[in-house]
């Protein structure tokens, strides 16, 4: 009797205030996707980085004529073959540098026209002006310095790049987006839990005389404030499943289709469906603790009967 008691004041609670349940419903879903979103892109920087840092190469470019006559750093001319020679024995045995890959003026002439065939500048160039280089894969791809400063200045080489220092700006315009995802998820979070302490406090309000005559009939506190904490829950229950929804919907259609960005940038490793399902409990556990929690601390206030 007083379960189904409890749950006919749901319902009640639910249909009375109908306009502000339905507002904490959307507010919560979107905060909660926002929640989820932010998660999964977490998930998804640490895997493009886990993937294209055990790609990126570190690059010794050597001096040619052209530099010879250009760069300070090659002022003694172009690298001889005595310097190329003690370049690739010095990388052989460093422990930290895993392979070596040399690529003559030739190569890089090749490489470049294969890539950029439809530039201006291609028709301009000639394999004497491109620089050969050492392409050097390290064993752990945060020890770039080392190379650098083995090799930085040394007679015969114009420069040391690192790609990594490429993909750091675009990572870091990732956790950028993920930050203001993050700050727009706090925002929506905020706006949710005010909406479900004021429709507590509307649904308090109107049933004030019921609560009073329980309270004369001796109902305890608890079984008073159960219904209008269960309220809250279902309410942020169901737009924590709109939320999952969303997120499962949004990698349905961006990665897989819609958009289809899996086969548009097969470059990518994107997260699979584990991922999202792995967030989806975590979602729900929140979008019912929180709703909950935020009606039980806002009747300690509100409720008095």
């Amino acid at each position: 009797m007083r379960a189904q008691f409890v749950l006919s004041e749901i319902g009640v609670g639910l249909r009375r205030n109908l306009t502000m349940t339905f507002a904490v419903i959307v507010s919560v879903a979107l905060s909660l996707a926002l929640f989820g979103g932010s998660l999964l892109m977490r998930d998804q920087v640490s895997t493009m980085k886990g993937f294209w840092y055990d790609k990126v190469n570190v690059s010794i470019f050597l001096c040619n004529k052209g530099d010879a006559e250009q760069d300070p750093k090659c002022a003694k001319g172009a690298v001889t073959n005595e310097q190329k020679e003690q370049v690739k024995v010095d990388l052989k045995k460093m422990p930290v540098v895993e392979k070596v890959e040399y690529e003559s003026a030739d190569d890089a002439y090749k490489h470049y026209k294969e890539q950029f065939g439809d530039s201006p500048l291609s028709s301009s160039l000639t394999p004497d002006q491109m620089q050969e280089s050492y392409r050097i894969k390290l064993k752990d791809p945060e020890k770039y310095q080392v190379v650098a400063t083995a090799f930085s200045g040394r007679d015969g080489v114009q420069s040391v790049q690192d790609q990594k220092g490429i993909l750091e700006n675009l990572f870091g315009l990732l956790n950028g987006m993920n930050w203001a995802a993050l700050a727009v998820m706090a925002l929506m979070l905020v706006v949710a839990l005010m909406l479900i302490v004021n429709t507590v406090r509307v649904s308090a309000f109107s049933r004030r005389r019921e609560t009073g005559i329980m309270r004369l009939v001796g109902a305890s506190s608890f079984y008073i404030q159960m219904p209008f904490i269960m309220e809250a829950a279902v309410a942020g229950l169901i737009g924590g499943g709109v939320a999952c929804g969303m997120l499962l919907v949004g990698r349905y259609f961006i990665i897989d289709h819609g958009l289809a960005l899996s086969e548009k940038l097969n470059l990518i490793q994107f997260i699979g469906w584990d991922a999202v399902l792995a967030k989806l409990p975590l979602v729900l556990a929140i979008s019912l603790l929180m709703p909950a929690l935020a009606a039980f601390f806002a009747l300690r206030k509100y409720l008095k009967v």
